[in-house]
């Protein structure tokens, strides 16, 4: 799955303006299927389950590397998004943030690239979890709880007057990630139900109002 729609954005990418730099050579699509090969010959067995590598540096020829200087933030990205889809579905965790580094190797010719993959641990040195904004921004959840608000010191700051001035926040606790309604007017939805405190899996979809707000365990 994680890489169908992975190969369905890079569809839409080349449609756009920068179709010229796809026609030969190198194919990102071909770098989503080695990050992901990486990910199944480095898998270990940890103490909460499958751990996966999450950090990706990929050596380009010098020559590739100037293709994708023009969309090598949305290539990263969308590289990032294959790897965490990837771990949905074969039930990988990571014990960090996933991050992609696309690199120029003089000693690589055209065609040519090599995938390093490691596990490197976040902020803690326990599970990763996330919330992503309805932008597209991403907040890493840490050691300090992440709290959900109209005030301005909230990490989340909602404009939205059915949301409290501290409305919700979201704990790492325990080895696992749980949100919690600090006892708001309207209350807080995880996928649709109303709860008071709620362990998180990856997907769920946390609403305040008319906000709502996704958790990935990654």
């Amino acid at each position: 799955m994680g890489l169908q729609q992975f190969e369905r954005r890079l569809e839409r990418l080349v449609e756009g303006a920068f179709a010229k730099a796809f026609r030969t050579g190198l194919q990102p699509v071909e770098l989503g299927r080695r990050l992901t090969r990486e990910m199944d010959l480095h898998r270990t067995v940890g103490t909460t389950g499958v751990i996966s590598p999450n950090h990706f540096r990929i050596a380009l020829s010098e020559s590739d590397a100037d293709r994708f200087t023009s969309f090598v933030t949305a290539l990263t990205n969308m590289l990032r998004d294959a790897a965490r889809q990837h771990a949905r579905d074969e039930s990988y965790s990571f014990l960090g943030p996933v991050e992609v580094e696309l690199l120029a190797d003089p000693s690589l010719g055209p065609g040519e690239f090599n995938v390093a993959a490691e596990v490197r641990e976040g902020e803690g040195g326990g599970p990763t979890g996330s919330l992503v904004l309805a932008d597209g921004g991403r907040l890493v959840v840490g050691d300090e709880p992440l709290t959900i608000g109209r005030l301005p010191e909230c990490d989340v700051v909602v404009g939205d007057p059915n949301v409290s001035r501290r409305h919700a926040e979201v704990r790492r606790q325990d080895g696992q990630f749980v949100v919690v309604d600090l006892d708001s007017t309207n209350g807080t939805t995880v996928n649709g139900a109303r709860v008071k405190e709620r362990r998180l899996a990856d997907g769920d979809e946390i609403a305040v109002g008319g906000t709502r707000l996704r958790f990935e365990a990654s």
